[in-house]
Formats: C-alpha cells, sequence, structure tokens
C-alpha cells in the first residue's frame, strides 16, 4: 500500500481521537519510532515531545522492554485471569505495592486509565453498598479534571470547560466544587479549600468519594496546585467517612518528579487509579489499587465479590512490558533525568513569557506548558510544529510538552527552540 492510499483509507474509514468523520484533520503517517524519534513515511523525522500521550516514558523500541514482550510471546501471549493466575502479574503486583506508598495493598489490573476510574468507582459504590450506607451514591471532584471518555468516568469530568458537556443531561449528576487555585510553589491559603471543606461536610452522608487527580490536572488545563490541598483534603475525607480516589493515570511513574504525585503532599488514598506509563507505552493496560480495608469490606457482603471482570486482565505481554518498564525506572537514574528536565525547561521555556499571545508558563517536573490567550488553531499549528521537526499535540490553549525521560540536553533544546518559534509565528 503506498502512502497516498493508506492516508486516503484512513481518510474515509477511520475515526481518530476527537476528530470528525467528514472533515478529519490531517494525520501524518508513521513508518517507525526509536528513541525519541518518530519517522514519518516521507523520510521526515520528529522530535517526540508528547511521549505518546505521556505513555512512551522511555522513548520508542526500547530493547529490554522489547525482548520482554518477545520472550512471553513465545510461552503465551494471553490466558484469562478468571480462575487462572500467572507469573508476569505477580510479579507486576508485587512491583506496584513495592513503590507505590503503604497501605495500597491490593491491585486490580484493567484494561486503560479510563477503565481504571470505572473499577475505582465502582469499588467505592460497591464498599458503601458493603457497608450498609447504601445513600452514599455520589462522587465530589473539582473543576478542570478530567478523567477519561468511558460513561462513570466521563460525569467526573468538568461538566462545562470538559470535552463532554454534550452528555451532561443523560450522565450521572455528581458534586463540583471550584478548581484550587493556589499554584503549586505559592504560599498557600487556607480559604482555598473552603468550598471542599464545606461540600464534603454538608454532604458526608452522599457522598460515596471525592475523585481527583493529585497536584497536576492533565488534560482538563494542565495546572499545577498547591500540595496542602490535598493533606486538608485526606483529612476532612477521614473525618467525614468519605473516601479518597487519586487518579494518577498521568502522573504516575515519575512524570512530576516524584514516582507518584501524590508523594508530592505525603498523602495516601483509599483508591488509586495507574494507567498510561504503566507499560512504557507499549500496550493499553491499567491497575486500580485499594487498601486492604476497602477489598476487605467489597468481600464481606452479598454478593461477596466484585463485580468487574474484563477479558484481557492482567494480559500476560502487557505484565511482562510493565515489569520490565517499572525495572528500568527504578533501576536506573529517573530522579536525576526529570530533575535536569524540569532545570532545562525551566531555563529555556520560560523564554516563551515574552512572546505575544502567552498569557502563562507552567513547570514541574517532566512537564512543560504554555498556556496561550486564545485557543490555538490546532489545523495550523500542528502542521508548523511538523514542518520544524518537532511532535507537539496541543489542546485548547494549551501548547505543552511531556517527552520521554531519556531525551537529551540537545533533542530538548530543539524541542523548546521550535515550540516557541512556533507559538511567536502564529
Amino acid at each position: 500500500m503506498t502512502t497516498e492510499e493508506l492516508l486516503d483509507f484512513d481518510r474515509n474509514h477511520i475515526w481518530h481521537p476527537y476528530t470528525s468523520a467528514t472533515n478529519p484533520l490531517e494525520v501524518y503517517p508513521v513508518d517507525s519510532a526509536r528513541g525519541c524519534t518518530i519517522k514519518l513515511t516521507d523520510g521526515r523525522e520528529l522530535i517526540d515531545g508528547m511521549s505518546s500521550w505521556w505513555s512512551a516514558i522511555h522513548g520508542y523500541n526500547n530493547p529490554e522492554i522489547n525482548q520482554a514482550i518477545k520472550d512471553q510471546v513465545d510461552k503465551m501471549s494471553h490466558i484469562m485471569f478468571g480462575g487462572l493466575t500467572h507469573s508476569p502479574a505477580v510479579e507486576l503486583a508485587q512491583k506496584l505495592v513495592n513503590i507505590t506508598p503503604e497501605g495500597l495493598d491490593n491491585v486490580f489490573f484493567c484494561d486503560s486509565g479510563s477503565v481504571s476510574v470505572e473499577v475505582a468507582m465502582k469499588m467505592a459504590l460497591q464498599y458503601c453498598h458493603a457497608l450498609g450506607t447504601k445513600d452514599k451514591t455520589e462522587f465530589l471532584t473539582i473543576r478542570n479534571g478530567y478523567h477519561g471518555d468511558t460513561w462513570h468516568a466521563m460525569s467526573v469530568c468538568d461538566p462545562v470547560t470538559g470535552m463532554h458537556s454534550l452528555f451532561n443531561n443523560r450522565l450521572n449528576v455528581q458534586n463540583f466544587v471550584s478548581q484550587p487555585k493556589v499554584r503549586y510553589n505559592d504560599k498557600w491559603d487556607d480559604s482555598d479549600f473552603d468550598e471542599m471543606y464545606q461540600t464534603i461536610k454538608g454532604n458526608a452522608d452522599r457522598l460515596a468519594a471525592v475523585i481527583l487527580e493529585p497536584i497536576v490536572q492533565g488534560a482538563g488545563g494542565m495546572w499545577f496546585y498547591h500540595p496542602e490541598y490535598l493533606r486538608k483534603l485526606s483529612e476532612i475525607c477521614r473525618e467525614y467517612n468519605v473516601l479518597l480516589i487519586f487518579d494518577e493515570i498521568a502522573t504516575g511513574f515519575g512524570r512530576t518528579g516524584e514516582m507518584f504525585a501524590m508523594n508530592h503532599a505525603g498523602v495516601v488514598p483509599d483508591i488509586l487509579c495507574l494507567g498510561k506509563a504503566i507499560t512504557g507505552g507499549y500496550m493499553s493496560f491499567a491497575a486500580t489499587m485499594c487498601s486492604k480495608n476497602i477489598a476487605g469490606v467489597i468481600s464481606s457482603a452479598e454478593p461477596y465479590v466484585f463485580m468487574h471482570g474484563p477479558t484481557f486482565m492482567g494480559n500476560p505481554l502487557a505484565c511482562s512490558a510493565a515489569c520490565k518498564s517499572i525495572d528500568i525506572l527504578v533501576k536506573g537514574n529517573w530522579k536525576e533525568r526529570i530533575d535536569n528536565i524540569e532545570k532545562n525547561l525551566k531555563r529555556m521555556l520560560n523564554r516563551a513569557r515574552t512572546v505575544k499571545g502567552v498569557s502563562d508558563v507552567r513547570i514541574l517536573g517532566a512537564i512543560g506548558v504554555i498556556e496561550m490567550e486564545k485557543p490555538v488553531d490546532m489545523k495550523i499549528i500542528q502542521q508548523k510544529f511538523v514542518d520544524e521537526g518537532i511532535w507537539i499535540r496541543p489542546f485548547g490553549k494549551n501548547v505543552y510538552t511531556m517527552p520521554p525521560y531519556i531525551i537529551t540536553d540537545k533533542e530538548l533544546e530543539f524541542l523548546i527552540q521550535k515550540m516557541i518559534k512556533v507559538i511567536s509565528e502564529i
């Protein structure tokens, strides 16, 4: 199939994410990818600034993960997880329990980040059912959050500024409070927590759980807020017997400069959602972790089991990739790499503050965000980035980068220079 034939069929038959089927945005055919470089079929090479939506933390074609998958596929590529188990799944669960904060002892494997949120919400509801607190059926979250595209995950995404407002009158109605306003490095102000406190206090009898992205709100706006917010939230949730769910799908596995974003606050949730980077970007996979208490209560009352069971739960190939990805992360110098990326982002990306049309620049760990005053034209800006030899995928007002951890100083400097050049031109 020629490139022209490929693109023609794609244009007429394939829906890409958040794209019209009749008037699709341009797509760029990829031939291969290695390290931090994406090679297009026309020979052009792009420095990847997105880690394939924040998942390919070790870059592409990592030889160790490649080998782990090759070794596993000769044994079995998949086996049902109902009534059976296998060493890649057990090994991965051990690794997850070891690298997460103490208290998250039970691991439920699932298909994707969105599904891990669905699982977490079902856990919270079934926990309340088992306790006999059957009026606790609602969830509370903060505005500008994003938790995925599946049904209940959509219900806790921002109903106004989020991507799912079309479904507002069909989704379960959840509870929202204002986005935290105190920035990550600014002086804490107790008033920033007042609305959350009053909402939990006044509605604890019907709230099953609070769910939010700790420290970094990702696709909802790339906002970094103060760790004290999480500390106060943990205390008030315990006081009023409301479960706490952290969505670390985007922030887990080192992205913010800590292994998990919750570590910035020293807070442990009742339920934790993981995804994206769990396999190093190799396969769709996720995990929902919870405390022994949550698992024990759910298992103590009718129906005595957790009512969820994906077909590809615990997939051996995905578990093998995840085990190797975590090994590379833990045994390598990941923190030094993230600190170096952050240092370089602060040195170079802050130059964008002087560009006309830029309203803010935010940096935390291996996350760099340029917020524009107005939403960017995706069709125009994407083409310009490709023409400049980089892969950046903005959304709304945010032009941001989350590069692979293995990016070199030279590659990162090239990436940032081209980002600033393009936003200066538009």
